[in-house]
């Protein structure tokens, strides 16, 4: 696979400036996640989620199952994982000093969410459709979210002087992320007929402001 056929699955757009440079070894993990990962939601794609087995996206992509494995613990996490963590850590960690963490996290999250639209649009429909439609995949993306917050949480300790393992610096990431996973579930449940950046506002408005409105 040519380095440039990555560039769809970088965060582009609203996110690039704050991306880092990858290394040799990262852009070869990189190109064997996204071959992993673009093999499973072309099979999902022709033959549905439950039929496709790790067998079948390790042939795929041209790799072992256990390779699969290797980046992926559960079939639902390749579905349910993308390359957008680190960016977002490093575009929160670009955003003003005296902005309030919340205004910050918005920043972050609607740039992502049109990043999504803009580079992986299929990807990220079926992402949200598996998660409405997929209980192990819903159940799942718990899990998942968990590593970004970390790394959000982390920049947000930085950034304001607390620990890292301050709990309201904790509890903050994880309920904006969990504003951020109910927009997209609400997206697919209503037919994604709305727009998604405004969904994601609204979640957020919500929870800063409460049930207001």
């Amino acid at each position: 696979m040519p380095a440039d056929s990555l560039a769809p699955l970088d965060p582009l757009g609203p996110l690039a400036a704050a991306r880092r440079p990858m290394g040799l070894r990262e852009r070869k993990k990189l190109k064997t996640r996204v071959a992993i990962r673009r093999a499973t939601h072309r099979l999902i794609a022709d033959q549905g989620y439950e039929a496709t087995t790790v067998e079948q996206i390790a042939e795929a992509a041209e790799v072992s199952p256990s390779t699969v494995f290797r980046y992926f613990p559960a079939k639902e996490d390749i579905v349910l994982t993308d390359e957008y963590g680190p960016v977002m850590a490093d575009a929160l960690r670009e955003r003003p000093a005296g902005e309030e963490p919340l205004e910050s996290l918005r920043s972050v999250l609607t740039r992502t969410a049109a990043a999504l639209l803009a580079h992986e649009p299929e990807e990220t429909r079926r992402r949200a459709r598996l998660m409405a439609e997929v209980p192990a995949v819903r159940a799942r993306a718990g899990v998942t979210t968990a590593g970004t917050s970390r790394l959000l949480a982390g920049v947000l300790a930085d950034r304001t002087g607390r620990g890292a393992d301050d709990l309201q610096v904790r509890v903050l990431t994880a309920a904006a992320l969990g504003a951020f996973g109910e927009a997209m579930a609400y997206w697919a449940e209503h037919d994604q007929r709305d727009d998604l950046v405004a969904l994601v506002h609204r979640t957020l408005d919500a929870l800063g402001g409460g049930l207001t409105g």
